[in-house]
């Protein structure tokens, strides 16, 4: 009898520098992805609600949010390069560059640009700068990340280490509003915030208040839904504690949808900076949120504004804004580290 190995996923050892991934299995996107996102998180921002609230914008229809975009790019890249991850470290980098709507067929292809063996020989770290494209070769989306993956072979030799330079945070120039958004016919009654650009201080500090208690099947379940197949998330194998780990995207979903209460007119992510994963979150815990003004700034559309937001999900805390310990070290109870742009009406 023949037993044939099927996939077993990528290993530290065959990346190099330089590399393209085509990756597998585009997707058409349908209304059951609006309707998955919205069960699957607590999202109730206008925008991606209503095609009518969505129409007085300037678009025709209401687009799929960001991050459900986001991740399902992110999906398609898994079985490429994190199928055998211990842990999604970061991203930088991440522009949205068009909408996302029903009807869109999505594929991704990937670059390597970085490489470091860590010092144990049974890991190392990959950098890739991934692409999403719809079915007019239109970029969406495009970041980078950088991703822990086990080695196969401990003896294989050590690649010279590259790590790419990454720059600290995009500028409002680089942002791109989406064509034909405006907030002339904004709303701000339908929206549930009064709050708009100028409202909102640097270095002010919003407790979003709410949390979820996170459930062993709605996470797997999300993850599922983004067709992300990395061991780790369903497998209790893979860890020795025998847990498994909620992917790192479905904390991003619910602390920007917790952001809600306090920044509901916060309507598109235009831009991630940076983003880390500080410390595992796992089925039990309670996700809770707090956001930090870093900028804000106008736009040459006379109705946007873009503000730049720190969005911190916390676990089981009730220390809503202690983000840091005196040794300079995250928190413990810090889950998300996440920096990024928004488009807000002025």
């Amino acid at each position: 009898m023949c037993i044939r190995d099927r996939n077993r996923g990528w290993f530290f050892e065959d990346y190099f520098v330089g590399q393209i991934i085509n990756h597998s299995v585009p997707r058409t996107l349908t209304s059951g992805e609006r309707a998955i996102y919205l069960a699957a998180y607590p999202a109730r921002h206008a925008l991606y609600s209503s095609d009518e609230f969505a129409r007085k914008c300037g678009f025709a229809e209401s687009p799929l949010t960001e991050l459900a975009a986001f991740h399902i790019i992110f999906g398609k890249t898994v079985p490429d390069i994190s199928l055998n991850a211990v842990a999604n470290l970061g991203y930088a980098e991440c522009s949205f560059l068009k909408p996302v709507f029903v009807g869109d067929t999505l594929r991704s292809i990937s670059e390597v640009i970085g490489l470091k063996q860590n010092s144990n020989g049974k890991t190392g770290v990959v950098w890739v700068r991934t692409s999403g494209f719809n079915q007019r070769d239109e970029k969406v989306i495009e970041y980078i990340r950088w991703v822990m993956i086990r080695k196969s072979d401990y003896n294989s030799s050590e690649p010279t280490t590259i790590i790419p330079k990454l720059k600290p945070c995009l500028t409002v120039k680089d942002l791109i509003i989406p064509e034909g958004l405006s907030f002339e016919n904004y709303n701000y009654e339908l929206s549930g915030d009064k709050y708009r650009l100028n409202d909102y201080s640097i270095g002010e500090t919003i407790n979003h208040v709410d949390g979820v208690t996170i459930e062993e099947a709605e996470h797997m379940m999300a993850t599922r839904i983004w067709q992300n197949t990395a061991k780790v998330h369903y497998d209790v194998t893979q860890r020795k504690d025998g847990s498994r780990l909620v992917y790192g995207g479905h904390v991003i979903s619910l602390a920007r949808s917790l952001s809600f209460n306090g920044m509901a007119n916060a309507q598109l992510i235009a831009a991630i900076n940076s983003g880390s994963h500080v410390n595992p979150c796992v089925a039990g815990d309670t996700v809770t949120a707090w956001s930090e003004i870093l900028d804000a700034s106008e736009t040459d559309e006379v109705s946007i504004g873009a503000i730049r937001i720190r969005l911190v999900a916390m676990k089981n805390s009730s220390d809503s804004f202690e983000l840091r310990k005196q040794d300079g070290k995250y928190n413990a109870n810090v889950l998300l580290d996440l920096d990024y742009w928004a488009f807000i009406p002025r």
